[in-house]
Formats: structure tokens, sequence, C-alpha cells
């Protein structure tokens, strides 16, 4: 059995972090969201997997490199354009061959890992497997229709009127019988290749198409709030680790997970919490569900429920929360005289200001 992991797509909700890091290498607790899926893959026993690039393969390619950190072994392949899930699996097919595979999308998280799901695969073999998640808000997703027996009847991508409340989570299952299914599909009103209407397919030619729907945890990573949720999800699981340096001056409580070569001063860190290697906290607050990457300073501020990339500093702020700071961003205190914000904002940034 092999992989396909999407790693294209613009990450336009994402912006204006996006516009120079590819979404699926920015970190929660300071690991890439993409690495998660990869380690779920290699603890599932697959080995052969094809990661689909876009404009940021660069990017991908120099964190994931061969595959061999996570147990696995990569195949890159080039999609010029992100023209949908199932246009992925038309151009992945000499990688995939006839193998049955389990298809991956790079941005979602999925607590707990995929190994019972492929071993439920595996063992029953149906032409498709999908998952699907209870949500309060299905428009924003591909949603499937069950019949009484709990069988899949239909799926529909980003309905207007949803059928249920079930929407599918970014991990399927096939055989190769999917490659008749992309190859007899058009493209939708979006200009792409839809993967919900290439199960559609199989399920018009009843064929067998299988559904599990999961209670546990399950994000897709594409915007800020969905970011810092599954930060928060995953230091609740961080053990309390001290490779740093801490003064007699500092108060750590709680899970903090302080990395080599960090230097706690005169602050105050309250867990779940990660301080990167080599990042500096002195004369600070950082509250539960932080997460500080490495070579970054905090100084003189608060900072709580919020993610700090690399590089950067938070200086003499009194309170930052529920932010995603990108990488090397200075954050300060702007002048008290001319009362006045000044800004220099890039494309598609949000900015709140208290005045």
């Amino acid at each position: 059995m092999k992989a396909l992991v999407l790693s294209g797509g613009a990450g336009t909700r994402l912006r204006p972090i996006t516009h120079t890091s590819a979404k699926q290498l920015v970190p929660v607790a300071n690991k890439p969201v993409l690495f998660y899926g990869l380690e779920a893959i290699a603890d599932a026993g697959i080995t052969e997997v094809g990661i689909v690039v876009g404009d940021t393969a660069d990017e991908i390619r120099e964190a994931v490199g061969d595959g061999s950190q996570f147990g696995i072994e990569v195949t890159y392949i080039p999609q010029d354009a992100p023209l949908g899930l199932a246009h992925a699996v038309l151009i992945a097919r000499e990688f995939l061959g006839e193998d049955d595979f389990v298809m991956y999308l790079g941005d979602n998280f999925i607590v707990g890992g995929i190994t019972a799901l492929v071993e439920e695969f595996r063992a029953e073999r149906p032409e498709a497997q999908i998952l699907l998640t209870q949500v309060p808000n299905p428009t924003s997703f591909g949603v499937a229709e069950l019949d009484a027996a709990g069988r899949v009847v239909g799926l529909e991508e980003k309905p207007k009127q949803p059928k249920s409340d079930l929407a599918l989570v970014g991990v399927y299952l096939f055989t190769p019988a999917i490659h008749e299914a992309v190859r007899s599909i058009e493209p939708s009103w979006r200009g792409e290749l839809e993967i919900t209407h290439a199960i559609q397919w199989l399920i018009d030619e009843k064929r067998d198409v299988r559904s599990t729907t999961i209670s546990g945890y399950w994000k897709d990573t594409g915007n800020v709030a969905d970011m810092l949720e599954v930060n928060r999800s995953v230091l609740e699981t961080v053990p309390a680790v001290n490779e740093g340096t801490v003064d007699a001056d500092s108060e750590i409580i709680g899970r903090v997970r302080i990395e080599a070569g960090a230097r706690i001063s005169g602050s105050r860190i309250v867990g779940p919490a990660i301080i990167g290697a080599g990042s500096v906290v002195n004369d600070a607050y950082i509250g539960p569900f932080t997460s500080v990457s490495e070579d970054c300073r905090i100084e003189d501020s608060e900072i709580e429920y919020s993610i700090v990339l690399r590089g950067s500093s938070v200086t003499g702020v009194r309170r930052v929360e529920a932010s995603l700071i990108g990488r090397d961003v200075e954050v300060t205190p702007a002048p008290r005289n001319p009362s006045a914000h000044r800004l220099v904002l890039g494309d598609h940034s949000k900015v709140q200001i208290s005045s």
C-alpha cells in the first residue's frame, strides 16, 4: 500500500503567512503540520509516499528531503496548478501503479493517526473508504449523504443546502478502481476535478464505497483560528522538559517544554507551552497554549494562546493573544506621540487595533 500526500495549493486563507511559506510547513507545537501526517503514515506501516507539490515545491523538498527522517521513501510529483484532488490522483498514476493507497491532505490534522483505519481497509478492501465527521458549517466542506443503513449514497462539494452535517475528512483510501473514476469525470464549476465527483462515480457504478464516522479530533488547518486550535490540542500532550536555562527569578507552572539553548529570566510561563531552541524570554509572561519557535525574543511583554514563528521578537507589548506571528517579525509598541498608528501591511493582512 502506498500514500499520496497533497502539499500543493496556495494557502490563501493563511495569508500573509503563506506568501512566503508553504501552508503545510506552518508549525504547531514547533513542528510543521505536514510532519504529523507523514509520521501517521509511517506509523501505519506505509513506506512508499508520493508528495504532490506546487509553487512551494522547493520548500517542501528542503523540509522533508528523501523521507528517511520519517522512515519513508518519498517521490515528489509536480502539479502545475491546484486543479483539484482528483487531478492529483490523475497525475500520480505512474507512481501509484496498481497499488491500493491512502490519500492524505498535507494541511489536515488527525489526533490518533490513521493506523486503525488502514488496517480496516486492508482487511475489507472496498473500492473507496472515506472518513466523515460532524461539523457545524457543512457548506464549507465536501458533504456525504447516508441512507438508513449508513451506506454512502451521495456526495456534494461545498453544497449551498447540505443534506447532512457529515463532512469529508482529508483522508481517503482507494483501490486502483479510483483511476477509472478520475478519468471519467469532468471539471466542476470551479474548474477543478473534484474527488467527491470521482467517488460519486464509483457509487453510481454500484462499487463498494464505505464510510467511517470519527468522533475524535480533526482539523483542516487552513485558517488562523484552526491553526491555534490544533496548536492547543497538541500542546495538551507535550511533556514538561527543561533543556534550557531558567534563572531563580522565573516561575514555570504546569507542562512547559523549554528546548536546548533557550534562556528564561525574570519571567512567568504557564503551560502547556513550548519555548523553542535558542529563544530568549526576559521579564515576560507566556500563558497557556503558546508555542514560541526557535531563536525568538519575548521581552517585557505578555503573550497567550498564540504561535510565534522562527526569529521573531515581541518587545514592550502589554498583551498579545490569539495571534499567529510569522518569521522574523518585530512587534513593538507604537510611539506615544503623535497619537497615531503607523502600519506597513502586506496584501490580505488582518489587523485589530485598540483605540
